[in-house]
């Protein structure tokens, strides 16, 4: 859900809005252009994640590229209702250009889909391409958020991490075991990933124990 679209009133988008605020401290001594998100496992909220942490950010007036880097099971394409016909996949191929690629959700948010599924996608993450164009879109938009497969099932997301600025682990609250969460950071750590921290989901209002407000 786009709560940041639909309710951004909300305590969820509020909660969107200060990860927003704490990337930005999180990365003082370095600017983080090329962000990565994950999870250890699928169904915890990454895509969610990135799409309203792509929204809030272009709300300040910054140009936000969203990448779908989940070469496959893609999202994003869904949660905006656009077209999946072309995407990063067909630009790297060289079957489009840039231009044709790219889509304009609204002011500053620029996105771009998955593109058909290839059956490399490993390859075509580590490809230099790739590489280069990350680098120049990072000189073109103010933030390029990747959303990209969950740590333990592929190594996409160590592929993706060590081309890119910082990394936000997402993991889903009562759901995620310890062990996994645990483990998907150690992965990203052996490839010199930059974490900048974590993103709980999915937590309950009841289980705050207390605290005046509901945090999601």
């Amino acid at each position: 859900m786009l709560i940041i679209e639909k309710e951004p009133k909300s305590v969820p988008a509020e909660a969107f809005r200060t990860l927003r605020t704490n990337i930005q401290y999180a990365s003082f001594d370095k600017e983080v252009r090329r962000l990565l998100v994950t999870s250890s496992g699928p169904k915890e909220g990454k895509s969610t994640t990135a799409a309203n942490l792509a929204l809030s950010i272009s709300e300040t007036g910054k140009s936000v590229l969203l990448l779908d880097c989940d070469l496959r099971r893609p999202s994003l394409h869904k949660k905006f209702n656009i077209s999946n016909q072309v995407g990063i996949t067909n630009f790297l191929l060289g079957e489009v250009n840039f231009e044709q690629a790219i889509k304009i959700y609204r002011n500053k948010l620029f996105i771009m889909t998955a593109g058909i599924i290839p059956p490399n996608p490993s390859e075509m993450l580590s490809s230099n391409k790739l590489r280069d164009f990350l680098q120049r879109v990072s000189q073109q938009f103010d933030m390029v958020i990747i959303d990209s497969p969950p740590v333990m099932a592929v190594t996409d997301a160590q592929i993706l991490s060590t081309i890119t600025d910082g990394v936000i682990l997402v993991v889903a609250s009562g759901e995620t075991e310890k062990a996994m969460a645990i483990k998907a950071k150690e992965s990203l750590k052996k490839v010199n990933a930059n974490i900048l921290g974590v993103v709980l989901n999915k937590f309950k209002e009841k289980n705050s124990r207390g605290y005046h407000y509901g945090y999601y």
